[in-house]
């Protein structure tokens, strides 16, 4: 009979922290949202637990704070692109874009980094350093793989293309505007695709000046 209870307390104990990992991913992805969506400043707590469909003080029982949230969000995504990078780069020529199908109906993840950068809070800078950090590992492996070249300068190489990424991202307005593809969305064949990433593949690839 011990060992039966212990089993049972084993298996609550295992739903429990399920339960607790899903509440707070629903949390979260409703904050990146609303954040997407609305900006920071304007979303609520409540309208968080509402579209997550919880109580406002579970927010504070899994976050402590909506600012606590919003760093959370800001790793959430972080974390999503340097999988995506390391998957590409690991991958070298072979990599299928169509594997981010699957992510269309998550939240908007890049239309919240978009905003994030626009909206400049004191996070803003800790999220890009992450992602330029994050970026020279990604870039090390693709050396490894043979898709990208050897630099002496791999932290500053990263540096100035993660700008240059973030930096087209911030003006996904005027990217949609002049060439017709949205950033924010996550539909890498569309943007592979366009335009768009036939001319950064070209510019990347290929260079621009003649040496």
């Amino acid at each position: 009979m011990e060992r039966s209870f212990s089993v049972w307390d084993v298996s609550d104990e295992s739903r429990s922290r399920v339960d607790n990992a899903s509440t707070k991913s629903r949390i979260r992805d409703a904050a990146i949202t609303l954040f997407a969506e609305n900006g920071v400043a304007a979303t609520g707590v409540r309208a968080i637990a509402s579209a997550a469909g919880v109580h406002p003080s579970l927010i504070i029982h899994y976050f402590g704070t909506k600012d606590a949230l919003r760093v959370a969000c800001d790793k959430y995504v972080a974390g999503f692109v340097r999988e995506y990078k390391h998957k590409v780069m690991r991958s070298g020529m072979k990599f299928d874009a169509a594997d981010l199908r699957d992510l269309r109906d998550g939240p908007p993840l890049m239309r919240y980094l978009a905003r994030t950068l626009a909206d400049g809070s004191p996070h803003t800078a800790a999220l890009v350093d992450e992602m330029v950090n994050d970026a020279v590992e990604y870039l090390s492996e693709g050396v490894a793989s043979g898709l990208v070249r050897p630099t002496d300068h791999p932290y500053e190489r990263a540096a100035i293309l993660a700008v240059w990424s973030l930096g087209a991202l911030a003006l996904h307005e005027h990217v949609k505007r002049l060439l017709g593809v949205d950033l924010t969305e996550l539909n890498s064949e569309v943007a592979v695709e366009s335009t768009y990433g036939q001319v950064a593949l070209e510019l990347l690839g290929n260079g621009i000046f003649r040496t």
